[in-house]
C-alpha cells in the first residue's frame, strides 16, 4: 500500500492506493498529519495510480474536473456499498438529502443507516459524500468536517 498526504489550499487530504486501487482518501488534522505513513516502495502501478489521483484532485480543487475516472476498492458492507454506489451517480453540483438517497436504494427507511454508510466513506471526495445534506436544506454532518462540505459544495456551485 501506497499513502501519501496531499495539501490543496490548506486542507490536507490523504490517499492510499493498493493494488492498482484507491482504497483511501480523507481529510487529516494535524495530530493525524504526524501518524501518517508514506511508502514509496511500492509497485509501479500502484505510484502511476497516485499521480493519476492526485492529478484528479488537483484538477477538481481548481474547478477543472467534475467527474473522478479512478479504478476504487471500496471495503464495507453490501448495504454500504450499495449507498456508495448510489453516491456515486449524484451529479456534480447537485445535493439531494439523505431521505432522497434512502429512497433511491430502495429503503425509505434507512434514513439513519444511510448517514452513517456515508460516515464511513473510505473515499470522500471521490464518491461525493458531500452532495447529501439533511432534509430541509442544511448541511448536515460530514466526517471530515463540515468546513470542508462546505468548500466542496462551494467549488461544485461556482
Amino acid at each position: 500500500m501506497v499513502t501519501k498526504i496531499l495539501d490543496f489550499c490548506g486542507n490536507k487530504v490523504t490517499i492510499s492506493v493498493d493494488h492498482g486501487k484507491l482504497c483511501r482518501c480523507h481529510w487529516i488534522g494535524e495530530a493525524e498529519e504526524e501518524s501518517a505513513v508514506v511508502l514509496f516502495d511500492a509497485p509501479v502501478e500502484d505510484l502511476a495510480l497516485m499521480a493519476d489521483v492526485e492529478k484528479q484532485l488537483k484538477e477538481y480543487f481548481e474547478g477543472d474536473r467534475k467527474e473522478f475516472k479512478l479504478p476504487l476498492e471500496l471495503k464495507g458492507t453490501p448495504f454500504q456499498k450499495k449507498v456508495w454506489e448510489e453516491l456515486k451517480k449524484v451529479p456534480y453540483g447537485v445535493t439531494i438529502s439523505y431521505g432522497e438517497l434512502s429512497r433511491r436504494i430502495g429503503n425509505p427507511k434507512a434514513v439513519r443507516a444511510v448517514a452513517q454508510a456515508c460516515g464511513a466513506n473510505p473515499v470522500a471526495i471521490i464518491v461525493p459524500c458531500h452532495r447529501i445534506i439533511a432534509t430541509g436544506g442544511k448541511t448536515g454532518g460530514y466526517t471530515g468536517g463540515v468546513e470542508h462540505k462546505i468548500r466542496l459544495l462551494e467549488i461544485e456551485t461556482f
